[in-house]
């Protein structure tokens, strides 16, 4: 069961986002347990393994969005990145942001288990 304290362990300012939600513990940890099966990683993933950067930037600033607001900082930080590389459409090896991502995706999917 996802829990506040585990939310902590793992990285997330759960401060900040209990207060985004305007300290609603259920509604924050409900949101927070619909992450991990967000279509959106799903999106980014197929998009950088297509070369659509558009397609991948659409993905990405739409997760970076919902991961902020939560205060996600595990997952967010590398989607933030990788969004400022998108919105450049800069030509980089994006392998090891996606696997950043999907391991504290995989993280946070255990953790709402």
């Amino acid at each position: 069961m996802l829990t506040i304290e585990k939310l902590n362990a793992f990285g997330a300012d759960t401060k900040t986002g209990l207060t985004r939600c305007v300290n609603n513990e259920a509604l924050y940890l409900r949101l927070v347990g619909m992450v991990p099966t967000n279509n959106g990683f799903n999106s980014l993933y197929e998009a950088i393994k297509n070369n659509d950067l558009d397609g991948a930037f659409s993905a990405a600033h739409g997760l970076k969005g919902i991961l902020a607001n939560l205060a996600l900082s595990p997952l967010s930080d590398p989607v933030v990145i990788l969004t400022d590389f998108l919105r450049m459409k800069k030509d980089v090896d994006y392998s090891s942001y996606l696997k950043e991502i999907e391991e504290k995706r995989k993280e946070l999917e255990e953790l709402c288990k």
